[in-house]
């Protein structure tokens, strides 16, 4: 090994990086969508509900499974009349104008 440093394509290829504050103008160009900053979601809850395999739950753990299944239906139920009931709100206000 000889005693003078070379340099090499990593060191070369990071002193020709610019960096944001080096004021040699816009880094990126692009308009940042705001859909960016959502996080992506995953695969639906109820698609992988549906596909979870039952054999290994006890018979109480099922029961217990089917109680918040049936709790689950309540609150969706109770979401949708409160919707429909906002919506009629909605439609009769409108209609009085």
């Amino acid at each position: 090994m000889s005693g003078k440093a070379t340099a090499t394509p990593l060191a070369i290829s990071f002193e020709k990086r610019r960096h944001i504050d080096s004021g040699e103008g816009p880094v990126n160009t692009r308009a940042m969508d705001m859909d960016d900053n959502l996080p992506l979601r995953g695969s639906d809850p109820l698609k992988l509900l549906l596909r979870e395999d039952l054999d290994p739950l006890s018979i109480d753990e099922l029961k217990e499974r089917i109680e918040l299944l049936k709790g689950e239906i309540a609150r969706c139920e109770a979401k949708i009349g409160a919707a429909s009931s906002h919506r009629s709100a909605a439609d009769a206000l409108f209609r009085k104008g």
